[in-house]
């Protein structure tokens, strides 16, 4: 319960400070890439291991039932999505329980095992980062058919856009497999995956986006998977990982300095940051500058 109360504090503060920066009290939309953390189902529609169609998965749920999301309830999206006034939860695009009707509020195209390299989402067969954009593309097509033409291009600029991809580059593919780890050094990977989210994120800006949230990645090497690899037996935190993410979100936080510079009209925010910038606005009395 304890931890549910912080989640649930941590995603009204990052709704505040959402709607603060980004200026708006209500979006018709909330579009959603990414990979576990985001997923909401669509691996269940492709052929891959990864999925999350068994419990204990979903147990929170109506029914108690798995869903596809890779937790037991729902995930942090559907509650900002709620919270946002738009929809109680987002739907996976590949779901075929759900249409148009559905997507034209929200809709997910993220696939659990994915990262920003295309070798990452061939590990486990997940969805690769181009191929989300392509059912983007997809979806703004039966946007267009099903609302009209100007009412879907107001929907695709004005909607909020989330971008999860956490920690599958450096672990499933990097520090876990035989073959970038022996190509890249730490730092040349984490510059690969910048250039490779600077194309990602330009690419989603010229298909209409304009207010996007991306995330930075969280300490991976103290994650479970991590640990039990690390050192089986005392399960320590496998510290160069953890440095490595570190070292990524730096870079992250430049590459979204420069893009807000560069591209004429975004609204672009790590979430990394937004905790932190928070409590430094409205705690500590800082100036927020609306770029970060």
């Amino acid at each position: 319960m304890a931890q549910c109360s912080r989640l649930l504090c941590l995603l009204h503060i990052l709704l505040l400070f959402v709607v603060e920066i980004i200026e708006a009290k209500r979006f018709p939309a909330c579009i959603v890439f990414g990979d576990s953390t985001v997923d909401a189902g669509n691996n269940n529609q492709i052929p891959t291991v990864v999925r999350a169609n068994f419990p204990p998965y979903g147990q929170d749920c109506e029914g108690g039932k798995p869903n596809g999301r890779f937790c037991n309830g729902r995930l942090a999206t559907d509650f900002l999505s709620e919270m946002l006034g738009i929809k109680r939860s987002i739907p996976a695009y590949l779901d075929p329980a759900y249409d148009i009707e559905d997507f034209a509020s929200g809709v997910t195209f993220a696939s659990a095992g994915t990262g920003y390299d295309v070798a990452t989402s061939n590990v486990f067969g997940g969805i690769p980062l181009s191929k989300e954009l392509e059912y983007f593309k997809e979806y703004q097509k039966k946007l267009i058919a099903f609302v009209g033409q100007d009412k879907a291009i107001e929907t695709i600029r004005e909607s909020l856009y989330m971008v999860s991809v956490r920690t599958n580059d450096f672990l499933e593919n990097y520090h876990f497999g035989p073959v970038r780890s022996i190509q890249f050094t730490v730092d040349e990977y984490a510059n690969f995956l910048i250039s490779i989210a600077r194309t990602f994120l330009t690419d989603l800006y010229g298909l209409g986006a304009r207010k996007i949230l991306s995330s930075g990645i969280p300490p991976a090497g103290c994650i479970p998977i991590a640990r039990t690899v690390n050192n089986f037996a005392e399960r320590t935190c496998k510290e160069d990982a953890n440095e490595a993410c570190k070292d990524f979100n730096d870079k992250l936080q430049n590459l979204v300095g420069n893009l807000n510079k560069e591209l004429d009209g975004i609204i672009l925010i790590t979430w990394t940051s937004i905790i932190l910038s928070w409590i430094s606005f409205k705690i500590l009395n800082y100036t927020v500058n609306s770029t970060f």
